[in-house]
């Protein structure tokens, strides 16, 4: 006797899970493929190259001080978050500890909650302030928005607050550095944002800034090119957040 053949909801079955691994395996690709460091980043922040791979966060504090307030950030959406090192450097040559966390499929929407295991490692730090660029901006945002008093402060870089995350009655400062000539969280965006997020939050607009170079990894699709260059953008980004953690502690 020969054997007998699937029955049509079990061929539509197996169809079916097959179209879902596909999926699963080009989301996977696509997620696990971020932008990468520009090679100017490990010139700039030399001992990224060592980084371990079960690295959750990179810490940055100044050489000479111990600081009592500390900056947790998350990258971008498909960025390395080693992208953003010199910045996190830059900040925390200032004065700050600062924290650069290492995301899950380098999507900060698979745990916008990480800030939680950095805020138990660093009890000496006295005032936080959580932030990041773009998607890592609104996952902060998020972190906020979920856990209310457990920071004092929010930086938001390229990035706005989901609709679902009105902050605008939070007792939170809030500082929200964008560009002029960012193709992805564009000026009409951020002015939508701003009845989700506090009447004193602090607005910077950097003219002639992109989205791309608010972190080091090159181009990026859907952006417009920049008429100042990636180091005069970051100097300003510096500026900016630094001025913000001081007012935490005056």
């Amino acid at each position: 006797m020969g054997k007998k053949s699937p029955t049509p909801g079990i061929r539509i079955a197996l169809r079916l899970l097959g179209l879902i691994g596909l999926l699963m395996g080009g989301f996977l690709v696509w997620a696990l493929t971020p932008a990468r460091p520009m090679p100017e980043v490990y010139t700039l922040v030399p001992g990224l190259n060592s980084t371990a791979s079960d690295t959750q966060w990179l810490t940055f504090a100044p050489g000479n001080e111990t600081p009592n307030t500390g900056l947790i950030l998350y990258p971008g959406g498909r960025v390395d978050f080693r992208a953003y090192a010199p910045l996190a450097q830059a900040i925390a040559s200032q004065g700050y500890q600062v924290l650069l966390v290492r995301i899950p499929l380098n999507l900060a929407v698979f745990n916008p909650n990480a800030a939680e295991a950095v805020l138990k490692a660093y009890p000496n730090i006295e005032h936080w302030a959580i932030g990041g660029h773009s998607l890592g901006g609104a996952m902060a945002a998020h972190f906020v928005a979920a856990h209310p008093g457990q920071m004092e402060g929010l930086v938001l870089w390229a990035a706005y607050p989901a609709e679902g995350d009105d902050l605008s009655q939070a007792d939170i400062r809030v500082l929200s550095i964008s560009a002029t000539l960012d193709g992805l969280a564009t000026p009409d965006k951020i002015l939508a944002s701003r009845s989700r997020l506090p009447a004193d939050t602090v607005w910077v607009t950097i003219a002639g800034g992109n989205h791309a170079q608010f972190g080091w990894y090159g181009d990026q699709n859907g952006d417009n090119p920049a008429t100042i260059s990636r180091e005069e953008q970051q100097e300003q980004i510096v500026q900016a957040t630094v001025a913000f953690l001081q007012t935490l502690n005056p």
